[in-house]
């Protein structure tokens, strides 16, 4: 490719994809509400921006082949906290997209799709939105627009439902964790099959106790290599008896299917500090 558009460059995923995703493209543009990433890769610019403005996303998407879309706030919050970034900002890359000819928008969807499910039903990428706060309706809401651009305007979207990206530190990881390894591999199948239409693919490792099922998505060529088991001694041993009746133990969305909508999550993941 010749270039290739991140967002969402100042995050977790975001900082894991930069270094992978510029060996694939001539030109890396990465973009951020914040206003410096640091050091840039050799073929790496930087565009501070938000994803909120239209002119701003329509420039950044001039000759991009495709855009890996990554930015949003990431938790549970107020539905006008999510509305610009969340919402307005989906349509806005899609719409830039299009406009500009882009080939593929590749989404950072969520569980929280799908969050209010229970894990003991095996969903697989043709299960009902059933989102489980406004974070979770803003991932069904960029599913549904992606859909609508194929369907209506021939552009491709991959939409990659991630389960738990982060070191694991709960019981629900040892199910739902994506390896920063296997994260790299997920996005470069859904950006090097030749052809993917619209499509929906669960981010997630080959754990042992996988509560979803990737099967009607093998075209892609994803093949995870990494497994939650090794942790799960350690894990149980500090978990205590879970709670049947408890949606944040019961349900795919974890904590985010407990707490009250516009409730913020994040902090009862219990994930583990980072070095």
């Amino acid at each position: 490719m010749k270039k290739l558009v991140l967002t969402g460059a100042a995050g977790r995923i975001g900082k894991i994809l930069r270094d992978p995703l510029s060996k694939l493209c001539d030109q890396l543009v990465t973009t951020d509400i914040v206003g410096d990433i640091g050091p840039l890769l050799p073929n790496e610019t930087f565009v501070s921006a938000d994803l909120a403005d239209m002119p701003a996303m329509m420039d950044l998407l001039k000759g991009a082949d495709m855009v890996a879309h990554f930015g949003a706030i990431v938790d549970e919050a107020p539905f006008e906290d999510l509305l610009g970034p969340n919402f307005i900002g989906a349509y806005n890359i899609w719409e830039a997209a299009y406009q500009n000819g882009v080939r593929r928008v590749i989404y950072a969807s969520s569980i929280h799709a799908v969050g209010m499910y229970p894990k003991n039903e095996c969903i697989g990428m043709d299960a009902p939105h059933r989102p489980d706060g406004f974070y979770g309706l803003a991932k069904c809401f960029a599913e549904d627009l992606g859909r609508m651009y194929w369907d209506k305007r021939g552009l491709e979207a991959v939409c990659l439902r991630i389960l738990s990206c982060a070191p694991v530190g709960n019981a629900r990881a040892l199910g739902s964790w994506l390896s920063d390894g296997d994260a790299v591999h997920l996005v470069e199948r859904a950006i090097d099959t030749p052809v993917t239409g619209f499509s929906i693919i669960y981010g997630v490792s080959a754990n042992d106790r996988c509560p979803v099922d990737n099967s009607k998505a093998a075209f892609l060529g994803y093949r995870p290599r990494d497994n939650a088991e090794q942790f799960a001694h350690k894990i149980l041993a500090e978990t205590g008896p879970h709670d049947a009746s408890d949606p944040g133990q019961m349900c795919h969305g974890g904590p985010f299917a407990k707490i009250d909508i516009g409730q913020g999550a994040k902090s009862l993941l219990n994930i583990p500090d980072e070095d």
